[in-house]
């Protein structure tokens, strides 16, 4: 990736941490730490990698995104405003009445999104049985999935890996956000996953790591990841829960926070 591209693409994962943390501080509470933490790879996928049309959001040829830890919304719904699948300004009913943005992701309410998550583990299993219906058609997209570290806790997700090597589902690249951090602490406390590269390896899985919040590694991984044909990838991203929003970044119960509109400002400022 040149530097032109590269900090053009900085500069998107920098508007949509603001355009989430206004999301979020107009509506009072959210969803903060793990919408932050997957925000780079949202610029990278939907300005740079992914085959996408705006304009028709249930376009057959399009790539697709499922995002399995579904309580990032927010940040996938500042990064379609910002590609242009809806108005800026329906950030601002995120969750309430009537709304098109609820706290999980809908795919029967939002343009943009692929599949409806939210219930950790399902998400993943609906990803791949997208890849699996492509690539028994013998469609050429790539279905992009992001898991969570807590949500790697569930056994639907390693039921899923086991299904996804087996049928050599090479369209299907997967992230983990591996922020270290769930909804009631420290992943290592709750059930420490050790060494969750190794695990997927295990599972007949290419698998990589790289620092989730560096741009250029993720898209140096996910090029590597389109060249593999024979193995389901999985990139494991190592972020920090929160990442750029001052007041969450590094801190314990930043799974969701309440802060108002003062404050988002002032982290916006910070950014």
């Amino acid at each position: 990736m040149d530097k032109e591209k590269e900090d053009y693409l900085k500069a998107q994962a920098k508007e949509i941490r603001k355009m989430t943390i206004e999301e979020i501080g107009t509506l009072g509470t959210g969803h903060i730490g793990g919408a932050m933490s997957i925000v780079d790879l949202l610029a990278l996928l939907y300005f740079h990698r992914m085959k996408v049309d705006p304009l028709n959001p249930r376009w057959e040829e399009r790539d697709q995104l499922v995002v399995s830890k579904g309580h990032s919304g927010p940040a996938v719904y500042a990064a379609l405003a910002l590609k242009g699948f809806f108005p800026r300004d329906w950030l601002t009913t995120l969750n309430k009445g009537g709304t098109s943005l609820p706290s999980h992701c809908d795919r029967n309410k939002t343009p943009g999104i692929d599949m409806t998550t939210g219930s950790l583990g399902q998400g993943f299993s609906a990803a791949i049985g997208i890849a699996l219906g492509l690539q028994m058609d013998k469609k050429t997209q790539t279905v992009y999935a992001v898991i969570g570290d807590g949500e790697s806790n569930e056994g639907q997700i390693w039921e899923g890996a086991l299904f996804a090597a087996y049928h050599k589902l090479s369209n299907l690249v997967a992230f983990t956000d591996y922020n270290k951090q769930q909804l009631d602490g420290f992943t290592k406390d709750i059930l420490d996953m050790g060494d969750i590269a190794a695990k997927w390896n295990a599972f007949g899985w290419f698998t990589q790591k790289v620092n989730g919040h560096d741009i250029a590694a993720l898209d140096s991984a996910i090029e590597k990841a389109l060249a593999e044909k024979e193995r389901p990838s999985m990139i494991i991203m190592d972020t920090i829960k929160g990442k750029g929003c001052n007041f969450a970044e590094g801190v314990e119960k930043n799974h969701s926070m309440a802060f108002d509109m003062e404050k988002a400002r002032e982290a916006i400022a910070a950014l």
